[in-house]
């Protein structure tokens, strides 16, 4: 099995290339996690003692960037910049349809759907929470369109459905309506900048470019 890489690794923060198919936390039901992963890496490493924490979390068929504190006393500060929008990640997502628009903010709300337990929904004014995406139209190419988007909020499902919303779902999300793939849900979480949560210098980590998302990294990006 695919557990995926190290992308960065110091004594408080560790970055992992997360693989589709595995969960980040621990969900009751006894099924590997992301986080058993990165602990046997530590333990291999010398350094059993450290406990991963995640900092953020992906579905479990997002691939891509995820965060783990691995110190205690420093975690504070990274669940601050979380809290303050001071992390910047950037998502890949293929789409499909051509996008008519180069750039767009999306402001919509989501709450639970009632009628499935498993999809989120766009909600009316008013109801279920503030939500907000940033999302810029990277490529085109054989009805497909490659977007980078900025989450401004971190709502469940919050990019695929915002995306469906649009009339453009995710291919691989046949959750939300999107177009069946072989290669599954076309959502990678590429790119992360933050400040160093014990030197203040501003770090930007990147995933290697996802060539199952898109053959050939855009001079645009």
């Amino acid at each position: 099995m695919n557990n995926g890489s190290v992308i960065y690794e110091d004594e408080v923060l560790l970055a992992w290339d997360k693989p589709a198919g595995i969960i980040v936390h621990d969900d009751g039901t006894g099924a590997p996690t992301l986080t058993d992963v990165v602990a046997a890496h530590l333990a291999a490493a010398g350094r059993a003692d450290a406990r991963p924490q995640a900092v953020q979390r992906l579905d479990r068929e997002t691939t891509g960037l995820t965060l783990f504190s691995l110190d205690r006393a420093t975690q504070p500060a990274l669940d601050a910049q979380v809290a303050g929008h001071a992390m910047n990640k950037t998502y890949l997502a293929v789409v499909a349809g051509r996008v008519p628009w180069a750039e767009k903010t999306v402001r919509r709300p989501i709450g639970r759907d009632r009628h499935d337990a498993r999809r989120m929904r766009v909600c009316r004014p008013g109801q279920g929470k503030s939500a907000e995406t940033c999302v810029r139209r990277v490529a085109e190419k054989d009805g497909r369109t490659l977007l980078a988007v900025t989450l401004v909020t971190g709502r469940r499902h919050q990019i695929r459905v915002h995306l469906a919303s649009l009339g453009h779902p995710i291919f691989g999300d046949a959750l939300y309506g999107g177009p069946r793939c072989p290669a599954g849900l076309l959502l990678h979480a590429w790119r992360e900048e933050l400040d160093h949560p014990v030197s203040g210098e501003r770090l930007r980590l990147e995933t290697a470019w996802p060539a199952r998302l898109w053959p050939g990294r855009p001079a645009t990006l």
